[in-house]
């Protein structure tokens, strides 16, 4: 992977389609932004009409005749993702070329989803999956489609809880919630990459993860807390270590535009900072309870049976 790797290396997009979730705001926006002015057609999937309308006119602006669509997308619904994937391919005629698992919550106070799961668990991964799944029509229709699903450097030290996902039965912790929910989407973007290669597929799961990136997600998670006092020191701390780690947003979005574009991606690569938090995009190692089969097949099955989506890797 070339050290110098900026956008200015993006490949050009002009014939390709891209759906990004969260393209309303951070590392989703820049991407949409970045992909359109390098000729991509760009779907941006939002959950608030008002809010997609105004990263409409933010892409228009930074990339001058892109071609642009709004869907629709409420990732915390399962109804909403269902009509979105829909929208999606009949937008693309069946023929997407990347689909970017982007958006998130992070570290929220404990919330359910409009069908009942944990808000970051149901949001982060549940709808992603279902998503992915009901979009694979599609990117099979693309010459090479590719999956970029988000991680996060959270999942370092997190566990899976799929005795438990949705917290019932066990203390909620939004950090930890937050962790299973990263953990979550790398096992599931390994698990998608391995049945994939089985089924002889030309479509790629990959993955990526932004390192520190200045979002605005720290300060929601310092608001998550009850206790004033707690977080107050978490809001300084957070602010603290922006100031002193965190990339712009600019930067930390070049992973994940390198999985989306570069000609040297393959499946199950992991695209992320070369020093974990900032730097150049690298490929790095996925965590090892993301790559145990075992976890990831039990992930799999658990998210079919609550999603009621019928997974389809081919």
């Amino acid at each position: 992977m070339n050290e110098r790797w900026t956008e200015a290396r993006i490949p050009d997009q002009s014939g390709r389609t891209v759906l990004i979730t969260g393209a309303n705001s951070g590392l989703g926006l820049r991407s949409a932004e970045v992909l359109a002015a390098h000729g991509a057609r760009v779907l941006l999937g939002c959950r608030s009409p008002e809010r997609g309308e105004t990263a409409l006119d933010r892409v228009r602006a930074a990339a001058s005749g892109a071609n642009l669509e709004l869907v629709r997308l409420d990732l915390a619904d399962l109804a909403s993702v269902r009509e979105a994937a829909a929208k999606v391919r009949e937008l693309t005629g069946d023929a997407l070329d990347v689909l970017m698992n982007n958006a998130g919550v992070m570290a929220t106070a404990q919330g359910r989803t409009a069908d009942g799961f944990e808000l970051q668990f149901g949001t982060n991964h549940l709808g992603h999956a279902a998503l992915t799944w009901l979009l694979m029509p599609a990117l099979r229709g693309a010459p090479a489609g590719r999956v970029v699903t988000l991680s996060s450097v959270a999942a370092l030290g997190a566990h899976l809880h799929l005795d438990d996902p949705n917290a019932e039965r066990r203390r909620y912790r939004a950090a930890a919630a937050y962790g299973q929910a990263k953990l979550s989407n790398q096992t599931f973007g390994i698990e998608l990459d391995r049945r994939l290669r089985a089924a002889d597929s030309t479509v790629l799961s990959v993955l990526a993860h932004p390192g520190y990136s200045a979002t605005g997600l720290t300060t929601n998670m310092a608001s998550s807390y009850r206790n004033p006092v707690l977080r107050t020191a978490l809001r300084e701390i957070g602010e603290l270590g922006g100031m002193l780690l965190a990339q712009r947003v600019e930067h930390g979005a070049l992973p994940q535009l390198y999985a989306a574009t570069a000609p040297d991606v393959e499946g199950g690569d992991y695209i992320g900072p070369v020093f974990a938090v900032r730097g150049r995009p690298a490929k790095v190692r996925t965590l090892a309870p993301a790559r145990n089969p075992e976890a990831g097949t039990a992930l799999w099955e658990l998210t079919a049976e609550l999603t009621g989506v019928t997974p389809d890797p081919r």
